[in-house]
């Protein structure tokens, strides 16, 4: 019976790019390592049996091999246990208010500061930097058409706004997607002010390979949850 020294002799690594077998150690499973020590022993020459320390280096290569995969499966079900969670947390958004990157809000039945249901309304933070002296709201429909405004107060801060979509003349505008602006004179100049529109969430999707949560929004738009202002 012919003997064999290591694993190498047994199982040779193989240079060509169309063998698909394991072509080193590290890349075997546990399994399969543990098989061919048990073949190497098997096979061994008794009169020249297989050196203590080439051995036990061999054992630790295994414990490698095995610690890695354990490894990888603790990561993998922590990943999943923390997908899990994120979705969850996700999925209680369906129906909060945000105030979101961008001036577009959309008025609809109960919105920000409706006392009833089926009141027509829209809302939106005004970012009101410090030293202004008068502030003014501009709402515009998505023509470009000047429909509402109205003095704000000047003090500094996070200010919110509403509009129930009445216009200047007392009609009430339909329902639909208005541009909200705001200006404020400081030092005797004009200054443009940051405008959050309010928008409601109405569904969410998250992405298993990267955890990213996507929001979709009343008025149809898709948002990444970083683009999120603030929640309401």
């Amino acid at each position: 019976m012919d003997s064999v020294n290591s694993l190498s002799e047994l199982f040779p690594v193989r240079d060509s790019a169309s063998d698909r077998g394991p072509r080193s150690v590290e890349q075997m499973g546990s399994e399969d390592f543990l098989a061919l020590m048990v073949a190497q022993l098997e096979n061994q020459d008794p009169t020249k049996p297989m050196d203590d320390m080439q051995f036990m280096g061999q054992l630790a290569q295994f414990g490698t091999v095995s610690g890695i995969q354990d490894l990888q499966d603790s990561f993998s079900g922590l990943s999943s246990s923390l997908t899990a969670s994120r979705a969850l947390e996700a999925a209680n958004l369906v129906g909060r208010r945000v105030a979101t990157e961008g001036n577009v809000a959309l008025l609809a039945p109960g919105g920000a500061g409706a006392a009833d249901p089926e009141q027509l309304s829209l809302g939106a933070t005004v970012e009101v930097p410090a030293g202004v002296t008068a502030a003014r709201l501009f709402i515009q429909d998505m023509s470009g058409r000047l429909v509402y405004s109205a003095d704000l107060p000047v003090g500094e801060g996070q200010l919110p706004v509403s509009w129930n979509g009445v216009d200047a003349g007392g009609e009430q505008l339909p329902a639909g997607a208005y541009r909200i602006s705001a200006e404020a004179v400081r030092n005797g100049e004009p200054v443009t002010m940051a405008v959050n529109a309010h928008q409601q969430v109405t569904s969410v999707a998250l992405d298993s390979s990267s955890g990213g949560v996507t929001l979709g929004l009343a008025n149809g738009q898709d948002i990444a949850i970083d683009q999120v202002v603030s929640f309401l």
